[in-house]
């Protein structure tokens, strides 16, 4: 199978099975952020960037993060509210989401747990959008579900190559 089509099918089963959550719940389990966290997993299954401590670790950092700036910044304000240009409400946000960032970074790196999407993750909190402790434990909670499915996936993947069937992660050329 074509490397693009795998990959794509790859991420797109690792998306839908949130999806299928949040749907069966009518909780806000599927967010911005898991998108490009799935296409790390499903893009670099071995590499060091798709390590589950990594990125648990880092959506954690960023949940947590993103709620002390937020709740030091912003309480109450939700960034898709109308906001005046020049105005403290917006400046507010702006500051939550910076003081997010520095300290999302801050802690990724003292940890060594880089994964970019926590950053997003971490302004989707700081900027109202899934700003209480509940939403951030369940963005975490989403994360791990997340890395499970994909350890499923590459534990099938690797079961179905030792008994020399063609598996959806990976090229016929592998």
């Amino acid at each position: 199978m074509d490397d693009r089509l795998a990959t794509g099918l790859h991420t797109g089963l690792l998306i839908a099975v949130i999806g299928v959550l949040a749907w069966a719940t009518g909780l806000p389990a599927l967010f911005p952020s898991l998108g490009p966290s799935a296409f790390v997993l499903a893009t670099f299954p071995e590499s060091e960037a798709s390590d589950t401590r990594r990125v648990v670790v880092s959506h954690a950092i960023g949940v947590v993060a993103g709620l002390a700036a937020y709740h030091l910044f912003a309480g109450g304000i939700v960034v898709t509210s109308e906001i005046a240009p020049l105005s403290l409400l917006g400046l507010r946000l702006a500051a939550s989401g910076v003081g997010a960032i520095v300290l999302t970074v801050m802690g990724m790196i003292h940890l060594g747990v880089r994964h970019p999407p926590a950053c997003a993750t971490t302004l989707i909190v700081a900027l109202g959008l899934l700003s209480n402790p509940l939403e951030g434990v369940l963005i975490v909670a989403a994360v791990v579900v997340l890395v499970v499915i994909q350890r499923l996936l590459l534990l099938t993947d690797a079961a179905l190559d030792r008994r020399g069937v063609f598996a959806i992660g990976r090229s016929r050329s592998d």
